[in-house]
């Protein structure tokens, strides 16, 4: 009557696996683009205009970036920054912050010559609140 040397432990290691029956085989569903369905498609889906929008860093006026002159965005974002309740922060961070998130979100889509009018805008948002270099 030979007894096996495995330890206690090692029986109850192997005690926990899973049956083969048990492990789940059918594949997850995904919606037509290949992500998962439920909540976080919802939520995907335009998040950083949700977050433009009800940010904390302030209230912007309504396409504040798509205004003509580097100048104009400047002012625009400084006005609404010192106006703002909802920010965390001094009104120079959150309106900068807010104009290099939006920067950074658009990305690819956006055309050369906005994004340097945009470039031009910190510069600009530097000299509105006094910090230029």
């Amino acid at each position: 009557m030979a007894q096996t040397t495995r330890s206690k432990a090692a029986r109850n290691k192997t005690s926990r696996r899973k049956p083969a029956a048990q492990i789940r085989s059918r594949p997850r569903k995904t919606a037509r683009n290949g992500r998962a369905t439920g909540a976080s498609k919802r939520t995907a889906k335009k998040w950083s205009a949700r977050v433009t929008q009800t940010s904390d860093a302030l209230d912007l006026k309504k396409d504040v970036f798509k205004l003509g002159s580097p100048k104009a965005i400047a002012r625009s974002l400084k006005k609404s920054a010192e106006q703002s309740h909802r920010r965390k922060s001094d009104p120079y961070r959150s309106a900068m912050s807010m104009l290099v998130f939006y920067i950074n979100r658009a990305g690819t889509n956006l055309p050369a010559t906005r994004r340097k009018k945009l470039e031009a805008a910190k510069d600009e948002l530097r000299k509105v609140f006094g910090r230029a270099a």
